[in-house]
């Protein structure tokens, strides 16, 4: 198919662009495959490039013989452009349909793009199951590296390589996979390098309505516990979800084969109620007519926060096993690619100061998310405009931003990056020039050839002027867990990402430069301080002989 079938009017001009907290500009539109543009020969406006894949939805209005498209975004801008005449109006309207909602993976912009920066580190290479073993290989000889999955038989969502216990080989792999849901049979995902408990993730066994059991799936989790200890299965779902579970073939673990496993299940909710939330926040963020009550109200129905105290709530409880209790945990939902990887990824936040670099995180993110087959491009495939029937979609990463968030803002000198990192994956995952975030699953990726035909977002993240825009200027390592706060008072909705578009930054930003001003500031004082010392330290020495009796 060429791009050019769906362009039915390429170029309009005088048209009239209408942005959040920027001067309405007017100027030439025009239409590419990938993009809208628009520019003006006005001095000091810049141009505006947004990617068809970045639009959400769009309404069309028409007065007389003109109209305007507001456009809604998935980063949550609105836009209005007026268009002169009412047939490129609607051909221009029709066009970014069409281009913002092609079905073909290969048709996207990150298989055409090509970089304008050096590329230092190759950001598909970065993060390598073989690098993250040997990590693992330095602090015990428990574990190894699996190949049972190679060509994605066993599991088609888990990566190529997968961390098992040493004592459990492939043959009892592949028959546990057959008990879990999707073949996602128990993996490592963090091991505590404080006391050497361990952190697995897997999908629901299949137990059904008989209680089906599988004596290789007890072996192999029972291989993770330490001898005479117990361990924590932690289940995503409530007992009547799970129980509810078994009529369709799921189901969870039985005490009576699993004795040495407690059982807890917690409530997080399923994708299709977490982007109804979305939907009713944006909303409600979106709607500047109401009083002060009435705003506050709406944003409580939307049940956001709600969702953010679970879900930090039970990552919580994941950390206090493995820290404070010295146990192992299993956690898992119905799939194992949603709200496990919320509650292991955000544990490892708490318990792994490592997590909280910039190399860490993004290693935290291809791990935990990427390779655990988070299916990106169904979650993301809508925002929160869309009008149409949901076909999977959820923010179920926006969620896990959102809580890393919250860590942040309660220990603000504990992580390397600042919130623009976080903003920046938010924005990526679900539109970019990157082909990070495309596809479902390893298998996805490897079928889409992508590390030969598209670049990593880690490319970018990678380059020293980027390290440096998304560093935390507060930043002192802590090598500490840190226990955040679920108290209602503690959580605050995500300004940055919610309210970017409806209020404006400017005083946020001088406050944030006029901080980054005093630390720069008290830095240059320090080295003085130090350089005073250091020459009081040598006069002392060339002084002593002097002053000895």
């Amino acid at each position: 198919m060429e791009f050019a079938e769906l362009i039915k009017t390429p170029r309009v001009d005088g048209v009239v662009l209408h942005r959040p907290f920027q001067p309405v500009v007017e100027g030439t539109l025009c239409l590419t495959g990938h993009h809208l543009i628009l520019s003006s020969r006005q001095d000091n406006t810049e141009e505006l490039w947004l990617l068809h894949a970045n639009i959400d939805a769009i309404e069309k209005r028409f007065v007389g013989s003109s109209g305007s498209i507001i456009v809604k975004c998935k980063d949550l801008r609105t836009i209005q452009l007026d268009i002169p005449g009412m047939e490129e109006c609607l051909n221009i309207a029709c066009s970014i349909e069409a281009l913002s909602t092609l079905d073909s993976v290969s048709l996207m912009y990150p298989f055409f793009y090509r970089p304008m920066f050096e590329v230092i580190e190759d950001g598909w290479n970065s993060f390598l199951p073989e690098e993250a073993f040997k990590d693992l290989e330095s602090m015990t000889d428990e574990w190894r590296l699996s190949e049972v999955n190679k060509d994605f038989s066993v599991c088609p969502s888990y990566p190529l390589l997968v961390t098992v216990p040493k004592d459990i080989d492939d043959d009892t792999l592949r028959k546990v996979a057959t008990f879990r849901h999707g073949g996602r049979f128990p993996v490592l995902s963090y091991y505590h390098k404080k006391n050497g408990m361990v952190m697995m993730r897997s999908s629901q066994p299949l137990t059904g309505t008989n209680g089906r059991r599988c004596k290789e799936d007890e072996k192999l989790i029972n291989a993770t516990l330490r001898a005479g200890k117990r361990g924590y299965i932690i289940d995503t779902r409530t007992i009547t979800v799970a129980q509810q579970a078994k009529a369709r073939g799921g189901g969870f673990e039985l005490e009576s084969n699993y004795p040495q496993w407690r059982r807890i299940h917690k409530a997080i909710e399923r994708h299709s109620v977490l982007q109804e939330s979305l939907i009713k926040l944006v909303e409600a963020c979106n709607d500047s007519s109401h009083s002060m009550d009435r705003w506050l109200s709406k944003l409580e129905a939307s049940n956001w926060q709600s969702h953010v105290k679970e879900i930090l709530t039970t990552a919580c409880l994941a950390a206090q096993c493995i820290d404070r209790e010295g146990a192992s945990v299993l956690v898992h939902g119905t799939e194992g690619t949603d709200s496990t990887l919320l509650v292991t990824s955000l544990a490892q936040i708490i318990l792994d100061p490592s997590c909280r670099t910039v190399r860490g995180f993004q290693a935290l993110v291809e791990r935990e998310w990427l390779q655990a087959g988070h299916p990106f491009q169904q979650r993301c495939a809508q925002s929160a405009h869309s009008n149409g029937k949901l076909r999977g979609e959820a923010p179920v990463f926006l969620l896990f931003l959102d809580c890393v968030w919250q860590i942040l803002r309660q220990f603000p000198c504990s992580f390397q990056f600042s919130e623009a990192f976080l903003v920046l994956l938010f924005e990526h995952a679900y539109a970019s020039q990157f082909g990070t975030f495309l596809g479902n699953c390893a298998a996805d990726r490897a079928k889409l050839k992508l590390p030969q035909k598209t670049v990593s977002l880690w490319s970018w993240v990678r380059r020293p002027e980027e390290l440096e825009r998304l560093s935390n200027p507060l930043y002192e390592a802590n090598s500490l867990v840190i226990w955040p706060s679920v108290a209602p008072q503690s959580l605050l909705l995500w300004e940055g990402v919610f309210l970017r578009w409806n209020r404006s930054s400017k005083w946020l930003d001088e406050a944030y430069e006029e901080m980054v001003h005093i630390i720069d500031y008290n830095k240059e004082l320090q080295s003085k301080v130090n350089s005073l010392r250091r020459q009081l330290a040598q006069l002392e020495t060339e002084d002593g002989p002097l002053q000895t009796p």
